[in-house]
């Protein structure tokens, strides 16, 4: 497989012979303000432009979204995204506002979908605390990851936009990923805490999968990110896991 981090948490992922776009958020650098209710919110989105040539992004057998918050799947996505490629979304809600957006080939993800012998298998997780949730849920809403899989790739498990749970660590039980991709930018929103995970849900994600490569994606795009590639890095030194954790710039890709 080869991930490659383009910028936020959209990934090109090259995995069984598929080429994948994931969680696509695709506009010039500042063309949004920043999320109301979130810390940093004066700062304009995406905070980074992309790095990556736009036709190897788009240069993809299906796209993945696994939830449609705007910086998962903006506005310039819908516009630049062939409509005719296949797209999976996590449940009908979503694919509806996609096909109303003028995709004609939306599907939904289960725990038993399957494309060109890729298996893809939806994952539950949580964008926030319980106590985050209950203040805010319609905000926050549901989000997936996906387990992917193929007789000739290591098992790779994409989290998403969620914290350390039980629902990350039965992941994690159930399918022992040998690859881990986390958004780990420990976005925050006033009031309620982080949404995705920080330093320490990084390390329990560790400490639950020794045996796993992490890969750091979310971070430094947005203006509620709060934590930096920098950190992470020093964090995971510091923590003992520097040889399991993979902290990548945009544009770099790893092939494994």
């Amino acid at each position: 497989m080869r991930i490659k981090q383009v910028r936020n948490a959209t990934l090109r992922l090259d995995f069984g012979g598929v080429k994948f776009l994931v969680d696509p958020y695709l506009a010039k650098k500042d063309a949004y303000p920043g999320f109301d209710g979130t810390v940093n919110s004066h700062i304009r989105n995406p905070r980074l432009e992309l790095q990556t040539p736009m036709e190897e992004i788009l240069g993809v057998d299906a796209v993945i979204v696994t939830h449609t918050h705007p910086d998962h799947w903006d506005e310039a996505a819908v516009q630049l995204a062939p409509k005719h490629l296949p797209l999976f979304a996590q449940h009908e809600r979503d694919a509806d506002l996609i096909r109303s957006q003028g995709f004609s080939d939306v599907r939904i993800l289960t725990e038993e979908t399957t494309f060109r012998g890729v298996s893809l298998i939806k994952t539950r997780g949580q964008h926030g605390t319980d106590e985050a949730l209950a203040a805010a849920k319609e905000v926050l809403g549901e989000v997936c990851g996906v387990v992917f899989t193929h007789p000739d790739e290591r098992t790779l498990y994409l989290a998403g936009d969620t914290i350390w749970n039980g629902y990350v660590a039965s992941n994690l039980a159930s399918y022992e990923p040998e690859i881990v991709v986390l958004n780990a930018g420990d976005a925050q929103v006033q009031g309620l805490g982080s949404i995705i995970m920080g330093t320490e849900d990084v390390k329990k994600v560790h400490q639950a999968a020794p045996q796993a490569i992490l890969i750091a994606s979310h971070m430094e795009a947005v203006n509620h990110s709060v934590l930096s590639r920098t950190e992470l890095r020093s964090f995971a030194a510091e923590s003992g896991m520097g040889d399991r954790l993979l902290v990548p710039e945009d544009d770099q890709a790893y092939t494994f």
